[in-house]
């Protein structure tokens, strides 16, 4: 691992210990640490996302991810990141959840670009959907969201792709939940929001799709 490859993976797994999560495995700490590079570049040219800065991404961006990845339950195969973006929590989930397929869906087409090269450098099989999640006529065994426009809207939309007996899980802030409770429509059965790491009233919310719904 290159000098700055390993700073950075250093760094990543000393802010996991900070919010008092396992540090990542080798192997993949190093991967985490070239989808950073990558964005760090990209950004500086397309403005994929509004932290520019490496601390700020690895603190908000990749530690929140991670403990998306791993919270999420566990006989999942298939996970839809509605509107990606940058690639959170999709492209974390793919590295840290190498047992489940994951689809980002994203429209923008920088966005797009970024995230197909990302796939390309990581060398993972993530699937690259490049148009609006709400089109897409497959079933998911979970759809996450995270930070994208009009939640609330996104939620009735993401909604609809979950299978019966799977989940939808957005990352929102605890004051949210309820909004989203309404969007996702009935249906659903929410759990207990997990607080996500950094402080604040950042959440990850889960909710499983009832069995006995119409296809």
């Amino acid at each position: 691992m290159s000098e700055d490859l390993h700073g950075i993976a250093l760094r990543l797994n000393v802010l996991l210990g900070e919010a008092e999560m396992e540090p990542l495995e080798a192997g993949l700490d190093e991967q985490f640490a070239r989808y950073c590079r990558l964005l760090m570049r990209w950004n500086a040219r397309f403005n994929l996302t509004a932290l520019r800065d490496e601390e700020s991404i690895l603190s908000r961006h990749f530690v929140e991810s991670i403990a998306c990845a791993r919270a999420l339950p566990t006989g999942i195969a298939t996970v839809l990141d509605f509107g990606s973006g940058a690639g959170f929590p999709g492209v974390p989930i793919a590295l840290c959840r190498q047992e489940i397929a994951v689809t980002l869906a994203e429209s923008q087409g920088k966005k797009v670009a970024f995230l197909r090269e990302a796939i390309r450098v990581l060398g993972i099989s993530t699937a690259v959907y490049g148009g609006r999640a709400e089109e897409l006529k497959e079933s998911f065994d979970c759809v996450t969201l995270r930070a994208v426009d009009r939640m609330a809207q996104a939620v009735e939309a993401a909604a609809r792709l979950v299978r019966n007996g799977g989940w939808l899980a957005p990352l929102t802030t605890d004051g949210e939940v309820e909004k989203l409770k309404a969007s996702a429509g009935t249906g659903f059965s929410w759990g207990d929001s997990m607080g996500l790491p950094g402080g604040g009233d950042r959440v990850l919310a889960f909710a499983q799709r009832d069995l006995n719904l119409p296809a």
